[in-house]
């Protein structure tokens, strides 16, 4: 049985610092609370029932998660949960449970297995993504709903009909750096001003999910100019081309970068 700490979540709680920092809307944006750690449970019958539920609409390939690093007591729980903590679980693998935020919830439903996430490290000292993991089993009941000793317990959830659904996540490997947030919201400001792909970055423009969307599942290679336009088929790679060479990313920067991953 997994300790009682809590991994991450979707965050209900309405403290989330960094969430006013990433998003200048202010309190209407901040993020829902985050989660604990948790073995992966048992599959129940309910479980079944996710197939005919409602989604986001939209067919997403990569993610970011955020999650609380830092010891946080709620309830009498420390819903502390980061990277490191995931890769301490066997097997190092944990069910995302907790989220607590329709949209965010929406999105787990569109996870499928193999899809790549960054975790995101939230409301710490310096938030920021810290690594990359996997979806291992797509979205299912989140038995915390259900449980009345649960920081997350819902009373208005019902097994029969339940709201909240969870994915199994499993570490992949650490960045090759940590890319904080004031790192990443310098970018975005400045394609958010000259245009480019950090510009409508869900990280900013929705800072209080816990659960975000970074690019659509297309498959084939865009033109040069769609990558350009195309925001959401951008973002996870110029992330992970800003971890291997730490590139700094002005409106030509970002052209030069794209060009030569694409080409």
């Amino acid at each position: 049985m997994a300790p009682k700490r809590r991994t991450r979540g979707a965050a209900n709680t309405k403290k989330e610092s960094e969430a006013l920092e990433a998003c200048p809307e202010g309190d209407a944006a901040r993020e829902e609370p985050r989660k604990r750690k948790r073995a992966v449970p048992t599959e129940k019958p309910q479980d079944q029932n996710l197939k005919s539920v409602r989604s986001s609409g939209t067919t997403y390939s990569h993610w970011l998660m955020k999650s609380e690093p830092e010891s946080r007591i709620e309830n009498g729980v420390d819903v502390k949960f980061g990277i490191e903590d995931l890769k301490a679980l066997p097997n190092q693998t944990s069910c995302w449970d907790g989220v607590r935020n329709y949209q965010a919830r929406n999105f787990m439903r569109d996870m499928k297995v193999g899809q790549q996430a960054f975790f995101y490290h939230s409301n710490c000292k310096e938030p920021g993504i810290a690594g990359i993991i996997k979806i291992v089993k797509e979205a299912y009941v989140d038995h915390t709903q259900f449980d009345k000793k649960d920081v997350h317990y819902d009373p208005s959830s019902k097994p029969d009909n339940p709201k909240w659904s969870m994915v199994d996540v499993k570490f992949e490997r650490m960045t090759k750096r940590f890319i904080p947030l004031a790192e990443l919201k310098k970018y975005h400001l400045q394609h958010k001003s000259k245009g480019g792909p950090l510009s409508n970055m869900a990280l900013f423009t929705r800072a209080r999910l816990s659960v975000q969307p970074l690019t659509t599942g297309r498959t084939t290679k865009p033109k040069y100019h769609a990558v350009l336009t195309s925001v959401p088929v951008s973002v996870f790679m110029i992330y992970e081309e800003l971890e291997k060479r730490m590139l700094v990313l002005g409106s030509s920067g970002s052209s030069s970068l794209l060009r030569n991953h694409w080409y």
